[in-house]
């Protein structure tokens, strides 16, 4: 007879994930560069349940129009609640050459952070989306770095 607990389900939900999507403006976009994965922060927007950045040319260029996968993921740390979540995209990024379509994005004030021109637009369109939240460990306040964030939520 099994008598072992299951795990809890930390799952979030679809809407939950895009939810917590919204409440950010940086994430980190994954592409396969020369047969191996490489991450790029991104600052981002969400447009019509899709993810939009902008980049110059280059390495994210090359990944957004290579058709091949992609995976887009953001995390964070909720002190009110003392609870960790990350949520992860995966699927497709494209060129976006409508005018139309830019200028949605630009209403919804994409502007890049780091200088430079920044002409071209991608858009990640997941086909899978998925996430979880979980309770943090208390820290240990005489050993966990100062600058863990868990610590406020403690001291």
């Amino acid at each position: 007879m099994d008598t072992t607990t299951p795990p809890p389900d930390y799952s979030l939900t679809m809407d939950q994930c895009w939810g917590l999507l919204g409440t950010e403006v940086v994430g980190r976009v994954a592409l396969i560069v020369d047969s191996h994965p490489e991450i790029f922060p991104v600052n981002f927007v969400l447009e019509r349940r899709t993810i939009v950045f902008r980049t110059s040319g280059g390495t994210k260029l090359w990944g957004a129009i290579t058709g091949k996968p992609v995976a887009f993921e953001i995390d964070g740390y909720d002190a009110n609640d003392e609870s960790a979540w990350s949520v992860m995209a995966r699927g497709e990024a494209g060129l976006i050459e409508s005018q139309e379509e830019k200028d949605a994005a630009d209403a919804l004030l994409l502007e890049p952070w780091q200088p430079g021109e920044k002409a071209y637009y991608v858009r990640v369109a997941p086909k899978a989306l998925t996430g979880r939240r979980f309770k943090v460990n208390r820290p240990d306040v005489w050993t966990t770095r100062l600058t863990d964030p868990r610590r406020n939520s403690f001291e």
